[in-house]
C-alpha cells in the first residue's frame, strides 16, 4: 500500500535545534509533513501543591496554529475555551516527559514544555513528545552550564510513535490519510529501555486481538528505536 517507505519505517525526521532563541531549549521537529515547534523553559518555582516538598514538576501546553490544518483551526482564545483534544494531548505530553525526569533532583523548579503545531499531517502528539524531549534536554544542559542545576535530573530518554492497521495492514508512524482510514490506531510512549510509559489504543473500525497488540508493540519498538537514532545525532550538538 505504501510506495514511499516500508510498513515498519518511520517518516523522514528533521530536527532544527535552537529554533526559538529566547527559550532555554527549542527545536523545530519535522516528521514527514508534520511540523511542530517545541520549547522548554525552566522556572524557579513549582505549582502550589508542591511548594516546600523539595521536588519539581514538568508541565506541557499544546496548540495548533490556525493554518496548520486544511480547514482553518479556530484559536482557543477566540472560542473562549480550550478544545478537549488539545487538553488531552498536553496532559499526555506532560505525563510522558515527567517520566524522563527525576523530580527530586530537579528541585523546586518547573520545566514548561510548549508545543505549537505549524503543519499537521498525522502524529502531532507523538511528534510533540519527541520534540519536547529534545527541547527539555537542551534546557537542562543550559541550566547545568549556567550552574542553575547542580546535577542532571534526566533519567531516561522518551520517544513516541503511532502504529495502526489500515485495510488489514499493520503500519508504523501513520500520516493523516492513513490515520483517517485506520481500522485500529495506537499511540505509544516508551523510554530508552523500551519500557512502556503510555499506550493509547482505539478500535476505530475493527477490533484487535492480544496477539495483534503484541505485534503492534514490536512495530512501535522498531519505530522508537529509529527515533532515538535521530535524537542521538542532535545530542552530539547539545552536549558538545
Amino acid at each position: 500500500m505504501r510506495t514511499d517507505r516500508q510498513n515498519s519505517e518511520v517518516r523522514e525526521i528533521k530536527i532544527s535545534p535552537d529554533f526559538v532563541p529566547n527559550a532555554d531549549g527549542s527545536v523545530l521537529i519535522e516528521c514527514g509533513n508534520t511540523k511542530v515547534v517545541c520549547t522548554a523553559i525552566i522556572e524557579e518555582k513549582v505549582p502550589p501543591f508542591l511548594r516546600g516538598k523539595e521536588m519539581g514538576w514538568v508541565s506541557a501546553e499544546y496548540s495548533m496554529l490556525p493554518g496548520s490544518t486544511v480547514i482553518r483551526k479556530v484559536r482557543d482564545i477566540s472560542r473562549g475555551k480550550q478544545d478537549g483534544r488539545g487538553t488531552e494531548i498536553q496532559r499526555l505530553i506532560g505525563r510522558s516527559l515527567r517520566e524522563a525526569v527525576d523530580l527530586k533532583a530537579l528541585g523546586e523548579r518547573t520545566i514548561w514544555l510548549d508545543c505549537d503545531v505549524i503543519n499537521a499531517d498525522g502524529g502531532t502528539r507523538t511528534t510533540s513528545i519527541n520534540g519536547s524531549y529534545i527541547a527539555l534536554e537542551m534546557a537542562v544542559n543550559k541550566a547545568l552550564k549556567n550552574k542553575k542545576l547542580e546535577v542532571n535530573p534526566i533519567k531516561c530518554k522518551v520517544g513516541s510513535i503511532s502504529v495502526g492497521k489500515v485495510k488489514g495492514i499493520k503500519l508504523v508512524d501513520l500520516d493523516y490519510k492513513e490515520d483517517s482510514n485506520a481500522d485500529v490506531d495506537l499511540n505509544l510512549v516508551m523510554n530508552d529501555k523500551f519500557e512502556i510509559i503510555e499506550i493509547q489504543g482505539t478500535s476505530e473500525r475493527d477490533t484487535f486481538t492480544t496477539e495483534e497488540l503484541a505485534e503492534f508493540l514490536k512495530f512501535a519498538q522498531i519505530g522508537i528505536k529509529d527515533i532515538f537514532k535521530y535524537m542521538e545525532i542532535v545530542e552530539e550538538y547539545i552536549w558538545n
